[in-house]
């Protein structure tokens, strides 16, 4: 049994106000096995392909491989941005060594709401996958109840949109309600694309021009939120 560890603390500063939430990345990044174009950060596995949409939506240049520099380029990005990354799994357990959200097991969830209370400014949170079984929407569902709290659907069309409501103390004797978004995007694995393909908006879109894939389909999507 392989023991999967997140390998990244969560990335946030005081001013940060979108989060994104993902749920472990490949196992290569907890063993140090890195291919030619990864970045040891989050999110940097070059086959996950966020960082190509965000690349594409704001002409980044950004470098794909294993130097500091790749790091320090993707870092300045969400400071700049204000976007934080904490994903919510923090270790589970694996049979077989693979990046299938499916074949974890005994899960570990990270404290979200913890670190929500702690960053008072975060008022988004970005899902890097839909309510699927052990997604990062799935897991966040579940970390809710333990503070009795669930989601409200705002929108439900892709991305779909929800929001909750956290309590803030004020004083001993005054509260008040801080509502967060979630926006839950369409995940940038390769297994995504199925689903992309069955979508309504894909179809019309891919008929008026031939050339449009699921790659545009997720750059027009994630433009709207980074």
């Amino acid at each position: 049994m392989f023991l999967h560890k997140h390998p990244y603390q969560p990335f946030i500063q005081k001013d940060t106000k979108k989060l994104i939430v993902g749920t472990l990345p490949p196992p290569r990044f907890s063993t140090g096995e890195l291919l030619e174009k990864d970045v040891d950060f989050c999110y940097g596995s070059y086959y996950n392909s966020l960082w190509l949409f965000i690349d594409k939506i704001h002409s980044l240049n950004l470098r794909y491989d294993n130097s500091y520099e790749a790091i320090e380029e993707r870092k300045q990005f969400l400071i700049k941005h204000q976007i934080g990354v904490c994903d919510i799994v923090e270790s589970a357990e694996r049979k077989k060594i693979d990046a299938s959200d499916l074949g974890m097991k005994n899960i570990k969830l990270r404290d979200v709401i913890g670190y929500l209370m702690q960053y008072p400014k975060i008022e988004t949170i970005l899902f890097t996958g839909g309510n699927s079984k052990n997604g990062p929407e799935y897991f966040f569902r579940r970390h809710l109840k333990d503070y009795k709290l669930k989601l409200e659907l705002v929108n439900n069309q892709v991305p779909r949109i929800h929001q909750f409501s956290l309590s803030v103390r004020l004083s001993t004797v005054e509260t008040s309600l801080r509502t967060i978004k979630t926006v839950s995007l369409t995940s940038g694995s390769g297994a995504a694309n199925i689903s992309i393909s069955r979508l309504p908006l894909y179809k019309q879109l891919k008929a008026k021009n031939p050339s449009f894939n699921t790659f545009d389909f997720r750059v027009m999507q994630y433009r709207e939120f980074f």
